[in-house]
């Protein structure tokens, strides 16, 4: 293959990102879906539990191996939640919000010297293009078949 496929170049391009964001988090002994996840948790009001997951994009189980890691490292703790008795907040610790600041500032470097190497014309169209490939994907306009496909 000559040329690079499209999925080619996102996977490459995204398994730098992931690696880079794993080494920064690494400094402070963390990961990157931590420091996703300590994103995703308002510092303020916490985050009920079972609207993060949708939030970050994770399944449950991945989640809950993350929020199990974090509540072991002292960045959360979970409280009932008052409105509702059966579910449960996620609020940030002390060293939770600490822990943000530094992944915020991690995110923030990043898109800054993104935006510094790129014009910003070359960004709208990175943009609108990441944008029309989440839509093809989201409205199954790829792969539309409902069939089971068989296995080898």
């Amino acid at each position: 293959m000559k040329e690079k496929t499209i999925d080619y170049v996102l996977r490459a391009t995204w398994i730098a990102v992931s690696k880079m964001y794993n080494e920064e988090a690494s400094r402070k002994g963390s990961t990157m879906a931590t420091g996703f996840a300590l994103l995703n948790i308002d510092p303020d009001e916490g985050t009920p539990s079972t609207s993060l997951g949708p939030k970050m994009g994770m399944e449950a189980t991945s989640l809950s191996r993350t929020l199990r890691t974090m509540e072991d490292k002292g960045l959360i703790v979970r409280k009932r939640n008052p409105e509702d008795g059966r579910s449960v907040i996620i609020q940030l610790t002390e060293f939770g919000v600490e822990m943000r600041a530094f992944s915020k500032e991690v995110v923030f470097k990043f898109d800054e010297a993104v935006n510094d190497a790129i014009p910003q014309e070359d960004l709208d169209t990175f943009n609108r293009v990441a944008h029309t490939i989440l839509e093809l994907i989201n409205n199954k306009k790829i792969y539309k078949s409902k069939t089971p496909v068989k296995k080898l």
